[in-house]
């Protein structure tokens, strides 16, 4: 099997942002005195919780929509796709948590290249199948 490096590089860097969203959860429940299991209770606190729950909820359809488009569209896309993602992720987690209106545009780098990938995926397993 051939190396995948933007792939796996992409696939890391997410991970570090869904990890960076964690962190922003446990400091905004210490600042704010949330103890576990309450998830509501201080706005900013509410905030980067709902960061970090859209971002596990994005991370699951982005990183199959990127291991497909490096096998089967081309491992530059998928690593490419991939960090688009992560930076829109970023973007839009310090929008939210700044003030919620201002998460259209991180929202955006997100949801773009997930789709992107995902309808690459889909076009070149249908090719494949076809011919």
């Amino acid at each position: 099997m051939a190396p995948h490096p933007y792939s796996a590089l992409a696939t890391l860097i997410a991970l570090a942002v869904c990890a960076w969203t964690g962190l922003l959860v446990s400091r905004a429940r210490t600042k704010f005195s949330i103890t576990a299991p309450a998830v509501t209770g201080h706005e900013q606190f509410e905030r980067c919780y709902r960061v970090q729950m859209n971002t596990l909820e994005q991370v699951v359809l982005m990183l199959p929509a990127l291991w497909l488009c490096a096998f089967w569209v081309g491992e530059i896309y998928a690593g490419i796709g991939g960090l688009v993602w992560s930076i829109g992720r970023v973007i839009y987690g310090l929008g939210y948590i700044r003030d919620p209106k201002k998460r259209e545009a991180g929202f955006i780098l997100t949801v773009v290249p997930t789709v992107a990938m995902f309808a690459a995926d889909v076009v070149s397993v249908i090719n494949f199948l076809l011919g």
